[in-house]
C-alpha cells in the first residue's frame, strides 16, 4: 500500500486554496505513512563503540497521528451538523461530474461544497465554481493521496456553516487513499462501466473500505460492452458491506435513489 511504496518521496509544497503550506518532508512530507523503517546505530558515545542495532517503524507513528487528526475533523465536522463524503476512484471514473450534478440537483434542500484533491492544475475546482458551488482546492504534487492534516486546513476555508454536506474529492488513485481517514462519515468509491468489471478485485482495499459503491456512466454500459452482473458480483464480493448504486450524472438516471440515500444521511448525522 501506500506507505510501503515511497511514491511522491523527495516532496515540494501542498498548495491549499490560494496559500502554500510548506511541508516538513522527510519522504511525503508531514507525518503521512510513506516513511520506510530505517535502522538506527548506537555508535557508544564517546568511545565509539557499536552497542546494537534497532529499528524504528514510523509507519505506525505516522498513521495514528493521521488517525487522531482524522478522529478531531469528525468530531468537528459532527459539531456543524455535517455529512462529509470521501469521494475515491481512479482517474476519468467521472468524479467531478458525479459530484457537480449531485450538488445541482440537491438545490437548495442540502447545501454543497467540495475539497478538491489534484496532484496538478484547478481544473476540477474551476468546474465546480462555474456550477456556483463552494469550492477549496489542494493541488498535492507529488503526493498521490490526501490526509487529515490537508482536509483541516481546507476546510477551514470554507463558511461551514452555511453547508450541509463537505464533499472531498480525492486524488485520483485506488491505492494510496485507502490507507488515510480524513474524517469522513461515508467514503464512497466509484466504478464506471468503462473502467472494467474486475476493478473491486484488482483493487480490493479500496472497495473493502468504501461504505458506498457507485457505478458509473451507465449510459455508456453497452457501448463499452459492460458486463452488469459481473460487475456486481465482485462488488459484492469485495464490498459486501457497502450500498450499491447504479446511475448515469449525465442523464440523471439513477440519480434519485443516491439523492434519496444523501438525504436521509444528513438527517441521521443532524440528529446525533
Amino acid at each position: 500500500m501506500c506507505q510501503e511504496c515511497g511514491c511522491g518521496s523527495g516532496g515540494g509544497d501542498v498548495k491549499i486554496g490560494a496559500h502554500t503550506h510548506e511541508q516538513e518532508h522527510h519522504h511525503h512530507g508531514r507525518e503521512r505513512g510513506h516513511e520506510h523503517s530505517h535502522e538506527h546505530h548506537d555508535h557508544g558515545h564517546e568511545h565509539g563503540h557499536a552497542q546494537g542495532k534497532q529499528t524504528l517503524n514510523l509507519n505506525r507513528s505516522l498513521m495514528e497521528k493521521n488517525a487522531l487528526l482524522a478522529e478531531r475533523n469528525r468530531g468537528f465536522f459532527h459539531a456543524k451538523k455535517l455529512l462529509v463524503l470521501n469521494v475515491v476512484s481512479s482517474p476519468g471514473s467521472g468524479k467531478t461530474t458525479f459530484i457537480r450534478e449531485t450538488a445541482a440537483k440537491l438545490g437548495a434542500s442540502l447545501r454543497v461544497g467540495v475539497i478538491v484533491g489534484d496532484l496538478a492544475t484547478d481544473n476540477d475546482a474551476a468546474r465546480l465554481r462555474t456550477a456556483g458551488i463552494p469550492v477549496v482546492q489542494i493541488t498535492t504534487g507529488t503526493v498521490c493521496h490526501l490526509d487529515a492534516d490537508m482536509i483541516s486546513k481546507a476546510a477551514a476555508q470554507l463558511d461551514l456553516d452555511q453547508l450541509d454536506v463537505l464533499v472531498i474529492e480525492n486524488v485520483g488513485n485506488l491505492v494510496c487513499p485507502a490507507d488515510y481517514d480524513l474524517g469522513e462519515d461515508l467514503r464512497v468509491v466509484l466504478l464506471s462501466v468503462t473502467e472494467g468489471e474486475d476493478k473491486p478485485l484488482k483493487y480490493p482495499p479500496m472497495f473493502h473500505s468504501a461504505n458506498v459503491a457507485i457505478v458509473t456512466k451507465n449510459d455508456m454500459a453497452t457501448a463499452a460492452g459492460f458486463n452488469r452482473d459481473l460487475a456486481l458480483a465482485n462488488l459484492n464480493r469485495v464490498s459486501h458491506h457497502a450500498h450499491i448504486f447504479e446511475l448515469s450524472a449525465k442523464t440523471g438516471d439513477g440519480m434519485k435513489a443516491w439523492l434519496d440515500y444523501l438525504t436521509n444521511q444528513r438527517a441521521a448525522v443532524n440528529g446525533k
